[in-house]
């Protein structure tokens, strides 16, 4: 079990031998895998996220062509665990290395499509590269046709939120208030509420300048921690 993974088939043989049908099963309703849901056709073994970690730390030598290799497929457990595999080399990795990943990661937005699998991977490489760089790449992803360049858009700023910066996070929420997906409504409002614990004067200055066009589910989001009778001032359109 200390030996390390050197290729991707070899993590692709010790998910298969991890994999449990009945959470797999579960997993398959949960993440919308049917016909017309947003993860139509997704394929699970049924490992937990937590075992997919430990795995994901013996594949820490893992070329970057190998750990693509695990991410083009269309089993979600070894897309996942690709990701955690390429979160865990960007944060030991050098500047080159970082735009290596970084470049491949944008490269390969058709295999990160799924929500977790956005969540759990873009604030980390995409909020993380570009924090001391140009982010103007952000307004092209938040205007993608693709549901989930657009989540990672919003999600990825999560990393400059966490750093006190709220520029990104209010400029991609300003630009996807639109949206039709309540997926994006769900990460929109969650971004503004990570950025109000920070900052909530920040934070409601914008809901006050947009909560009366806002989608339901992205206001619901973003006012969780608000007081009672502050939340129901937004909720009737009062505040």
């Amino acid at each position: 079990m200390s030996d390390l993974f050197h290729t991707a088939n070899q993590v692709r043989a010790r998910l298969s031998e991890l994999a449990n049908p009945q959470i797999a099963e579960h997993s398959q309703r949960f993440f919308k895998t049917g016909p017309g849901e947003y993860g139509e056709g997704d394929q699970f073994l049924g490992i937990r996220v937590p075992i997919q970690r430990r795995e994901a730390k013996r594949a820490r030598n893992l070329p970057l062509d190998e750990v693509l290799d695990l991410l083009r497929t269309a089993v979600h457990e070894e897309r996942l665990t690709a990701l955690i595999i390429l979160v865990n080399t960007f944060e030991r990795a050098d500047p080159e290395e970082r735009q290596s990943i970084f470049d491949a990661y944008l490269a390969n937005t058709s295999y990160i499509n799924n929500w977790d699998l956005v969540d759990s991977s873009s604030h980390q490489i995409i909020g993380g590269h570009l924090f001391t760089r140009d982010r103007s790449i952000l307004v092209d992803l938040a205007e993608s046709e693709s549901l989930w360049e657009r989540r990672i858009a919003i999600v990825c700023t999560y990393h400059f939120i966490k750093r006190d910066q709220f520029v990104d996070t209010l400029l991609i929420s300003e630009i996807l208030l639109g949206d039709t997906q309540d997926l994006i409504h769900k990460a929109v409002g969650w971004m503004l509420r990570e950025m109000g614990k920070k900052n909530q004067e920040v934070e409601t200055e914008f809901l006050l300048r947009h909560y009366q066009n806002m989608p339901r589910t992205m206001l619901r989001y973003a006012i969780e921690r608000y007081p009672e009778d502050e939340r129901q001032a937004f909720l009737k359109g009062t505040a």
